[in-house]
């Protein structure tokens, strides 16, 4: 393990204690944006999670996921807001119940936080220092530059719904039938349209 300039070389059964490990976030849609967390080393990546989302002002209502990466940004294990199947030749992590220790152990450690995965838009982490013999009860962002890309980016000419109250008279009749809409009714709408669901990732 290297920290700061010195190299520490550790028994495989033991571990440094009371290590913080800071974070520096960076998004490629707005340049002087910047966010560096400081978070103690046996938080889990759902603490992680919420530091970032709270740092910029974020709803929590969307699925995020982490993925470590190369040094080159090629992705790798993934670490998801809820346990999802997958094909994938790593483990199925949950954030909530794997630390950050258990996977982030080098300074420099690379990773992408999808914060919005209709898009697959991201933010780029780096582990860009690792502070001994500290220990932190709670996540703190240190440094706020810069405003925070839109958290979900709408497609052009897909308008959003108004959010509405509607009771069960809305529409004159309680014995109302759906199938009683006129198909035309949707417009061009075309919910089989795979490009909503692109699979090809932009990193």
């Amino acid at each position: 393990m290297k920290i700061g300039n010195n190299i520490v070389f550790l028994h495989p059964k033991l571990k440094l204690t009371n290590m913080v490990y800071k974070f520096t976030i960076l998004s490629d849609e707005v340049d002087n944006f910047v966010r560096i967390i400081t978070i103690d080393s046996e938080a889990t990546f759902f603490d992680l999670h919420n530091a970032i989302l709270d740092s910029v002002n974020y709803e929590k209502n969307q699925m995020t996921s982490f993925f470590m990466c190369s040094d080159n940004w090629e992705k790798g294990q993934e670490v998801t807001l809820v346990e999802m199947e997958s094909s994938s030749e790593y483990d199925n992590l949950v954030m909530e119940d794997t630390k950050l220790e258990e996977l982030i152990v080098d300074e420099n450690q690379k990773l992408l936080y999808v914060f919005d995965m209709m898009s697959d838009r991201v933010f780029f982490m780096e582990m860009t220092d690792i502070i001994p013999r500290k220990n932190l009860d709670k996540a703190e962002c240190i440094t706020s530059e810069g405003d925070a890309p839109i958290q979900i980016m709408v497609e052009e000419g897909v308008v959003a719904a108004p959010k509405t109250s509607i009771d069960e008279n809305f529409y004159g009749d309680e014995e109302f039938e759906p199938d009683e809409l006129d198909e035309e009714g949707y417009g061009e709408m075309n919910f089989d349209d795979s490009s909503l669901f692109s699979e090809d990732p932009k990193f």
